[in-house]
């Protein structure tokens, strides 16, 4: 690791110009509060590339470098660009994909081993970020070493790039053996069509196995030189293959350069019907103005007041919210499912990137209100899934199942669905919920024999169980709704099978072994060796959505409970050696992982709302930023950002099956939600401000709110809601 800590020092010192919006007016389109850049710096981990809502491709450029700062190829901190490809990552905690990877060059190359991993010297520019800009569908950089500014947009399944150059000599270079962190090829092709296209296909490994990316790339005039090559040995054919194919396409004095590339998992041919329908000419200005007309779209489902700093937060996070889970089906509908075979989505668009340990929370629930629309398309794609693997997915992307963490988390998301009257075939979502939750694999077999995951079984164990335990409750409502008695008593008891984990004498849930006792070494802040998920005993401490009045009894009574939420967030983190994963943290609650993201809420269910109110405005304040590192963790597929989008708004699904959002402190002054069926909800936060963050009284339509939550149903029946705002509890 010290190599990547020298690395963001120099960054740090080299690069501390921060690239932000200009400061939109009361009339400016809402993509101008978008920054694309939050996120890249930290522990954000997202990129600032082009791409539509949903969509295949994530143009984007990377700085070449391996390492956890730049698992989604672009590091805020870094100077350097070695290429622009056409798949990435938003937020997650490994690296894969950048596949398709291009860079424009001129005269001499600039080209050095970037770090220890990587012994072969790359191929890169420096660059600036006072010359660089992002907004969605749109990146700009231009590269100071060969002179040439770079501009990348999208559509659903296909990239266009614009290059415009300062001097003559020009090559564009196509590395199709471009790796980082996790990804690997193992077999690619390129073949030369004509005189201004080629086509071929990447084959990788990496976090998710057997990739498989074909497609098209189609100048905007002929190259006048073209050399091939296979780690480093020239061919002079039109046809190669191998692992490190390298393709340079001479231009000459060409001043302006434009390519467009269209992806399939399918074939060629697919990736050529992608692009030709999608980009029937070269026309850069018209596919970047379509693409902010889609951004615009989407974000004009929420229209809010509020602060210059809360809109960008807000905006920024309502774009993240929508880069996944991303499009996987070509324009005809088919696509390579898991088992390699060729499907055709009917009815719906196959999506991929479930990051379902995270999304399930927030992400997922927050579709089911502004996107839905989306709906069939998601759960649908679940359910494709289950049709081709036997098993629902854990963390699928690619295509492919990566088996990343935990739980059964497609269960909830369509669970959700289920309750809330989207159109799901329910019959066939309950076999496949029981498919997931009926397998012997990650610990279930002594689950299900023993009512928890012992620590023989190995890391995580305590963690497995508590989510197992949600997930059956999930089941055990649809199980319920399809009036399966049998099946509803079976999930129903073990949705408490948490409880076997209790320790009353030290208060928190721990690890036991096959022989039922606890395990004697045993410490609440430890991380390592780790008997719960990417937590310790104080984040997992909170994990029962299913059952908090339960968890309150646990605790003996609701003075015990609130007093160790306080304990909570003042205990203080030993941090030293912490995981990169633990940030963003407040005593023990650390925002940057999700265990901890409901905890905040929980005050209300023990009757001291203030407590709630006070601890969200803390994180929504200190934890979000419109920096490049302003994001206080992961931003894991878009949990992240929904949790700032829910919170800002005044509510959050502690539950997020149970279509109740309990209530917090809204940051934002007002805001309009358009809803299915043409009905909009009002938010209007009275008095609102930083020093007004406790919550008076709420109304919905003229009615005092009785329960501290609402209900899916009252939010979908549309309105007006209205906290009285106070500086005062």
């Amino acid at each position: 690791m010290k190599y990547l800590l020298l690395f963001c020092l120099l960054f740090v010192i080299t690069a501390c110009t921060t690239s932000t919006p200009e400061e939109p007016s009361s009339t400016s389109p809402l993509i101008d509060y978008v920054n694309p850049f939050i996120g890249t710096d930290g522990k954000g981990k997202t990129y600032p590339g082009a791409s539509l809502p949903y969509g295949m491709v994530q143009l984007s450029p990377d700085n070449g470098r391996n390492g956890w700062d730049w698992i989604s190829g672009y590091f805020y901190p870094d100077s350097i660009i070695a290429g622009f490809s056409h798949l990435h990552l938003t937020g997650t905690g490994a690296g894969d994909l950048y596949d398709i990877s291009f860079l424009p060059t001129s005269g001499p190359l600039r080209s050095a081993k970037l770090d220890e991993v990587n012994s072969k010297a790359t191929v890169h520019s420096t660059f600036s970020h006072d010359n660089e800009k992002a907004s969605p569908g749109y990146y700009q950089v231009y590269l100071k070493d060969y002179q040439v500014n770079v501009e990348l947009s999208a559509t659903d399944r296909t990239g266009i790039q614009r290059y415009r150059y300062d001097q003559a000599d020009n090559q564009v270079r196509l590395h199709l053996g471009y790796t980082r962190n996790w990804d690997g090829v193992t077999a690619s092709s390129l073949k030369v069509l004509n005189d201004s296209t080629v086509a071929g296909y990447r084959f990788s490994n990496g976090w998710a196995r057997d990739q498989r990316v074909y497609f098209v790339s189609v100048f905007s005039k002929p190259w006048e030189s073209l050399d091939l090559s296979n780690a480093g040995e020239t061919v002079n054919t039109d046809t190669i293959s191998g692992k490190d194919i390298l393709a340079l396409f001479d231009f000459g004095e060409s001043q302006e350069i434009l390519v467009k590339t269209g992806i399939s998992t399918v074939s060629m041919d697919n990736a050529m019907l992608n692009l030709t329908t999608e980009q029937t000419g070269f026309d850069f200005e018209q596919v970047r103005a379509k693409a902010e007309k889609r951004w615009e779209d989407q974000l004009q489902k929420v229209v809010i007041e509020a602060s210059q700093d809360n809109k960008v937060q807000f905006y920024t996070a309502f774009y993240h919210s929508m880069l996944a889970p991303t499009l996987l089906s070509d324009v005809d509908g088919r696509y390579r499912g898991t088992n390699n075979e060729i499907f055709t989505a009917e009815g719906y668009q196959r999506h991929c990137t479930f990051s379902l340990w995270d999304t399930y929370r927030a992400l997922h629930p927050w579709m089911t209100i502004v996107q839905a629309e989306k709906m069939p398309d998601v759960t649908a794609s679940l359910l494709s899934f289950y049709e081709e693997a036997g098993q629902l997915p854990v963390w699928s992307m690619a295509g492919k199942e990566t088996n990343m963490m935990i739980g059964y988390h497609a269960v909830p998301v369509l669970t959700d669905a289920i309750l809330k009257g989207y159109s799901v075939d329910t019959l066939q979502a309950y076999e496949a919920m029981k498919a997931s939750a009926m397998q012997d694999d990650f610990g279930l077999e002594a689950y299900k024999e023993l009512g928890y995951v012992p620590y023989e079984h190995g890391s995580w164990n305590v963690s497995l169980t508590l989510e197992y335990a949600f997930d059956d409750w999930c089941v055990a409502q649809v199980a319920q709704l399809l009036g399966k008695t049998e099946d509803y008593n079976y999930f129903s008891k073990r949705a408490q099978n948490y409880r076997n984990h209790f320790d009353a004498k030290t208060q928190f849930f721990r690890a036991k072994g096959k022989d039922g006792a606890f395990k004697e070494e045993w410490d609440p802040l430890a991380y390592e060796p780790s008997d719960y998920c990417e937590a310790n005993a104080w984040q997992y401490y909170w994990y029962v959505p299913q059952d908090v009045d339960d968890l309150i009894e646990l605790s003996g009574g609701q003075a015990q409970f609130v007093d160790k939420l306080d304990q909570m967030f003042t205990t203080e983190q030993e941090i030293g050696e912490s995981p990169d994963w633990i940030s963003g943290y407040i005593g023990q609650y650390v925002h940057g992982n999700e265990p901890s993201h409901h905890v905040p809420y929980l005050y209300q269910y023990a009757g001291q709302p203030a407590k709630t109110q006070a601890r969200l405005r803390e994180v929504m304040n200190e934890l979000y930023t419109t920096a490049p590192d302003g994001l206080a963790g992961n931003e894991d597929c878009g949990q992240m950002s929904a949790w700032y989008l829910f919170s800002a708004l005044g509510f959050y699904p502690v539950n997020p099956s149970n279509g109740e959002y309990v209530l917090g402190s809204p940051e934002v002054e007002r805001a309009t939600i358009q809803l299915a069926g043409n009905k909009t909800l009002k938010v209007i936060a009275e008095n609102q401000s930083p020093d007004h963050i406790y919550v008076k009284s709420v109304q919905l339509n003229g009615q005092e709110l009785e329960a501290f939550y609402l209900t899916h149903e009252q939010i979908m029946q549309g309105g007006t809601l209205v906290f009285e705002m106070s500086a005062n509890q």
